[in-house]
């Protein structure tokens, strides 16, 4: 019998009467609406902004699309499936229908059972009323006498309709991640994946965001975001066909992934996280960056330090007196911290180069005499915190870890081991629980003994070559992407549990572990190992749509730039450096005096406009991939009272015209004053020190010369400008 009774979910404000036709999931600005009715399939009927109670009692149903909220395979075998399985007697069809709704804080539930076998499929929907983002899951529970095998389990479905629909997207590779795509949906399918077993955003992301309304613009336009909490392999694909509607489907990548649920078991997918802004592209980068700020990442509202890494510095070429000057010239740039990057290790095979000793994490006496406690006692003479680096979860061939447990590693049935990095690297295997306890014990006996350390850097150079888990049963070789990722989410939970305090950067060969999947256990992510200026404006840009400045680790590096050899000033390096979580990835005994005043001058303002960059909400300006000479954003204060404008020259050609920067996200009725941040001009700008409304700096702007007017044999192409407004 049907029940005609609404179930309305605003935040977690209300509560529930009964479940009924109409299940409304709100936040503050926008609205989720499902038809559910039982003993039939639940329908999206709505997603977008905000509805009062009158539109909602009018909603217009959708007409000439497939709108189940889980579509599953089998009774209508055209249509693109959310849900596929092999039931425990063969038979490959589901049909999955509403059989209750229920509501528990701000979580709703819709239980979906198939009428034939005993298998439950609860659709469930979380609201964050505070910062518009609404997380989409599935959990599968079998109940038949014997396992059976599912084949298809995204996490959720989003119908989207077909208009001039815009998608932009990820990709890129190794010191080249982050680059935008902006593509517009066509007829077809368009398919994004991962497949690399460890990390899952070095070639594309698992993120996208849907401009409803033409190309995207950055601050109007209707933005449908979506990103997907996953470490692991992923698949994000929209489908359109012959109906009127796009079919964005997410979840884990089920290739040679297929899973077999013993009965009883219960198979939770990822969460998909969901927003929609009217203000366009950074409208939805800034619901991704509050939700992910107060609720995802770790010590989401903690100011990050600013750090000198040694790795660019020094590679392996690691010693004592060599650590203690790095740390003691961070230390007089006005430094908080100083982290030892990969060499310091080994005793049987000391760590000299790539392909030796991951595993042995026995200080290596030879280069460090005074082992940890030497470091941390010059850390503390010089006044600084102390951080290291770690590959937990690898291994050589060359090491006495290898030696001792050949069994621990990823390998293929009766085959010999693909090797990775240096020819010897292999990946341990994470669904085996000894392997767990090692992992946990490399980070637990060092802080046990080492509680100083302020900061981990865990690194993750190698993907999965090898599919084949000596611990898994032959059966369930399948499962060894999932558990792969299962065990590396439990060895963190042990980790947060005992060492909640840590800072702990994700670096995975540079940026591929930047993910909603692992920043709860993470503070941060390393961006790219490429460090130069002008590329990191692209990489960072792309980044900025999903992740906050605070967990974007941005480095001032050398030059000529040790990834791509070009030169660029200083002043530039440090005005790209600044929008991110500010650090140095350098030799600051081959600096001159004059750099690392500079370098002194910049940290020193940096601090100053911490809070805004690492709290504030992104406004992008004008984008470097659209090829006008010139990048330009923003960050502002939640109370509008102070903000920080970024403008970098892309281009150098004489006689250039570049456009004037409109500022946006300002208060339109305040006076803010201009003041020129790490500025190398002889003389300051005609609008230093001097006062402008909000509204003519967001309808007019501010003229910026096109170069930095320095002495002559200081003067180069890379001119570029940080701006503090503060309103009076």
């Amino acid at each position: 019998m049907k029940r005609n009774v609404i179930l309305t979910v605003i935040g977690c404000l209300m509560s529930v009467m009964a479940w009924g036709e109409q299940v409304v999931v709100e936040t503050k600005n926008m609205t989720m609406v499902l038809d559910v009715e039982q003993g039939k399939h639940p329908q999206y009927v709505y997603f977008g902004s905000k509805l009062n109670a009158e539109e909602l009692a009018h909603l217009q149903k959708p007409v000439e699309g497939r709108m189940d909220a889980y579509p599953a395979y089998g009774l209508n075998t055209p249509a693109e499936a959310a849900f596929a399985m092999r039931h425990a007697d063969g038979n490959l069809s589901s049909a999955l229908y509403a059989d209750d709704v229920s509501r528990n804080g701000d979580v709703t539930t819709i239980r979906l059972k198939d009428p034939v076998y005993p298998i439950t499929v609860n659709l469930k929907y979380k609201a964050y009323r505070d910062v518009d983002m609404i997380e989409a899951w599935s959990e599968v529970t079998n109940g038949e006498k014997q396992a059976v095998t599912l084949t298809t389990f995204a996490s959720a479905m989003l119908p989207i309709r077909r208009g001039d629909v815009w998608m932009s997207h990820l990709y890129g590779s190794w010191a080249n991640e982050g680059r935008l795509v902006e593509e517009p949906l066509h007829a077809g399918q368009r398919v994004i994946v991962n497949k690399d077993g460890t990390r899952n955003s070095h070639t594309s992301h698992a993120e996208v965001m849907f401009s409803l309304d033409g190309k995207a613009r950055e601050n109007s336009g209707q933005v449908i975001g979506a990103a997907l909490c996953y470490s692991g392999n992923y698949r994000l694909k929209v489908n359109t066909d012959d109906t009127e509607y796009h079919y964005f489907f997410a979840g884990i990548n089920e290739d040679n992934s297929e899973y077999h649920l013993k009965k009883g078991e219960t198979f939770v997918t990822p969460a998909l996280a969901l927003t929609f802004s009217n203000e366009g592209l950074s409208g939805a980068s800034r619901n991704f960056h509050k939700w992910g700020r107060n609720y995802k990442l770790m010590h989401g509202n903690v100011e990050r330090k600013i750090l000198l890494n040694s790795w660019e510095g020094v590679y392996f070429d690691i010693n004592q007196q060599g650590m203690d000057q790095m740390m003691a010239d961070i230390a007089s740039m006005g430094g908080e911290l100083f982290v030892m990057d990969d060499g310091w290790f080994g005793d049987k095979y000391p760590r000299k180069t790539d392909n030796s000793s991951l595993g042995d994490w026995t200080v290596d006496k030879n280069k460090l005499p005074e082992g940890i406690e030497g470091l941390l006692r010059d850390a503390k003479k010089n006044g600084v915190k102390f951080g290291i680096w770690l590959e937990p979860e690898m291994t050589n061939t060359v090491s006495e870890l290898y030696e001792k447990h050949p069994d621990w590693i990823i390998k293929a049935p009766k085959r010999d081991a693909v090797l990775g990095r240096g020819g010897t690297q292999l990946v341990l295997d994470l669904s085996n629980p000894k392997v767990q306890d090692f992992i946990f014990s490399i980070v637990d006996n060092l802080l046990t003994k080492y509680p100083e350390i302020d900061y981990i850097k865990w690194d993750a150079n190698m993907a999965i070559m090898n599919h084949g888990s000596q611990y898994l049963n032959m059966a369930d070789q399948s499962h060894l992407y999932i558990a792969y990722h299962r065990g590396f989410d439990a060895v963190c939970k042990r980790i947060r549990a005992k060492y909640p305090d840590i800072t702990i950067q994700a670096c995975a060969s540079g940026g591929g572990r930047a993910n909603w999947g692992i920043l709860p256990y993470f503070d941060e992510f390393w961006v790219s190992d490429n460090t130069d200026a002008l590329q990191r404006i692209y990489m960072q840009w792309g980044t900025s749509y999903f992740f906050p400045a605070i967990a974007m680790a941005s480095h001032i590096s050398a030059t000529p730039n040790h990834t791509v050899f070009r030169t660029t000033s200083l002043k530039y390096r440090i005005d790209v450096a600044m929008s991110g979580r500010l650090g140095m990835e350098i030799q600051p005994k081959n600096m001159t005096d004059g750099e690392k005043e500079l370098c002194r001058k910049a940290i020193a303002e940096y601090k100053q406009i911490r809070p805004i960059v690492q709290f504030g909400d992104i406004y992008r300006l004008v984008s470097p991939y659209d090829k006008k000479g010139l990048a330009s954003m923003m960050y502002v204060s939640e109370a509008k009272d102070k903000a920080v404008f970024y403008w970098w020259k892309t281009e150098s050609f004489q006689n250039e015209h570049l456009p004037r920067v409109h500022m946006a996200g300002l208060d339109a009725t305040k006076m803010y004053r201009v003041k020129e941040l790490n500025r190398i001009d002889v003389e300051p700008l005609a609008i230093e020190g001097k006062l402008f409304s909000g509204a003519y700096l967001m309808n007019h702007g501010l003229d910026v010369p096109y170069r930095n007017n320095t002495e002559w044999n200081a003067r180069t192409d890379w001119s570029s400008r940080v701006l503090l407004l503060e309103a009076q």
